[in-house]
């Protein structure tokens, strides 16, 4: 399935488990996490969505953020994870690989789907 095309639903369950573990990977910034994204599969988001996602985890206590002058260019916000936010991830992340397991078991009972890592490459067996 092309990336383009993952149903909304779909994308609005994990977007935000997905950047706070993107953030956890090191200090970042908005651009960055979208590239990330695009790059995982996930698809293109917008800025419409990505920078008020950024913003409910910063006002969560998930992440920190500081604004930072660009060089030669207008300035950035950039984002690190919280201990709080480690927590958080932490958690959701054990929550979301439980749920989504549970899911494809009663998707795919029989194990039709050949799953691969976490890349999300899969075909029918």
């Amino acid at each position: 399935m092309d990336a383009e095309t993952w149903p909304a639903g779909w994308l609005r369950g994990v977007i935000e488990l997905a950047v706070l573990a993107i953030v956890s990977e090191g200090e970042t910034y908005g651009y960055v996490v979208g590239t990330r994204l695009a790059e995982a599969g996930l698809g293109t988001i917008k800025g419409g969505t990505l920078y008020p996602l950024l913003n409910r985890l910063e006002e969560s206590g998930a992440l920190a953020a500081e604004w930072r002058l660009g060089a030669g260019g207008p300035g950035r916000k950039y984002y690190t994870v919280t201990p709080a936010g480690r927590t958080r991830l932490a958690q959701e992340r054990r929550q979301w690989l439980a749920f989504s397991g549970r899911a494809a078991a009663v998707i795919d009972p029989e194990g039709h789907i050949e799953r691969k890592g976490a890349s999300g490459d899969s075909r029918d067996s």
